[in-house]
């Protein structure tokens, strides 16, 4: 199967043993390293053969970007796109014990360290994001920082973006659509938590189709959440319509979340998060039909206030 029009695969869950997510598997086994590269080559082998052709990675995704790395060269196909980020460093040490899993920072000094690895990743390395941009590391206010990254996108024709993580998206999507260095719009790329839950960002999506980069939704199954469970009986309706409507359609309840999000923005890449190839297939299915435009505006009717959401997405767990 030639070319994914809307679907990309995240690599965070492949990358790294422990992810913020909502356990839906509690088989238990101890961790092996190798296998643990074993699979995420294969996860990836599965979405090329399914017709996947973008990658999103991170240095904050264990040895996410090592595995792209080590695939691609022996892949030799220069249809292949990736995006990656800097501002993340993985410290967990893939120990399922660990307290601190990664630590954010947005110095000169972390983007110029990351950028020397990252940079491994080209000819196909496309975007280069900063990861989960926020006003209070001041990093769209550092000069230098902005500086660099034009260096960056002139020098090896790479589009500048940035990630959003929590409840002030839209004011960072707000920002970041507004700075220029030598009179040009620096971000062309964002990647945002976009799904049925979290529908912030949709207001800015009329500005988001004039970016000459991918607009990147990420957590469309809002970390599991989106998945018929016991734990949130206040979306026990929006669940009974979810499995209604995969019933109709069907697919998964995971593949009519990502329809959502394909229909609603329909230029964009909507990650797939899956570790494993079973769940990427059933991710897949998205592609096989299309919400009515009543379906779409009764998902509508199921978002939920930004900072509930952020504040619900707290409690969840690694693992």
């Amino acid at each position: 199967m030639a070319g994914n029009k809307h679907i990309g695969l995240g690599t965070a869950a492949i990358g790294r043993p422990l992810y913020i997510n909502v356990r839906q598997n509690t088989d238990e086994k101890p961790f092996s390293l190798p296998k643990f590269k074993e699979n995420g080559l294969q996860v990836l082998e599965d979405a090329y053969s399914n017709g996947i052709r973008f990658f999103d990675t991170s240095p904050g995704y264990g040895l996410a970007e090592q595995l792209l790395i080590d695939w691609l060269k022996k892949k030799g196909d220069p249809d292949i796109i990736v995006s990656t980020k800097w501002g993340y460093t993985y410290v967990a040490n893939f120990d399922p014990n660990a307290i601190e899993h990664e630590v954010k920072e947005h110095s000169i000094e972390k983007l110029n360290n990351q950028w020397k690895f990252s940079k491994m990743l080209l000819p196909h390395l496309k975007v280069y994001q900063i990861h989960s941009a926020t006003l209070d590391t001041g990093v769209l206010e550092n000069k230098e920082v902005l500086s660099r990254l034009h260096e960056i996108k002139k020098v090896h024709n790479i589009t500048i973006g940035l990630t959003t993580t929590g409840n002030n998206q839209t004011e960072i999507l707000e920002k970041g659509l507004s700075i220029e260095v030598e009179n040009e719009k620096l971000f062309q790329s964002f990647q945002c938590t976009f799904n049925i839950l979290d529908q912030s960002v949709f207001k800015y999506a009329n500005k988001l189709q004039n970016i000459s980069g991918p607009f990147i939704i990420k957590e469309a199954l809002a970390n599991g959440r989106l998945i018929p469970n016991n734990r949130y009986s206040n979306y026990f309706l929006l669940y009974d319509f979810l499995m209604k409507l995969a019933d109709q359609y069907k697919v998964g309840t995971d593949a009519v979340a990502m329809r959502y999000c394909i229909d609603k923005f329909q230029n964009a890449k909507v990650l797939s998060g899956a570790d494993n190839c079973v769940h990427l297939r059933a991710n897949l299915l998205a592609n096989q039909f299309s919400l009515t435009q009543d379906e779409l505006e009764k998902l509508d009717s199921f978002r939920i206030e930004s900072t509930e959401y952020w504040l619900e997405r707290k409690s969840l767990q690694w693992n």
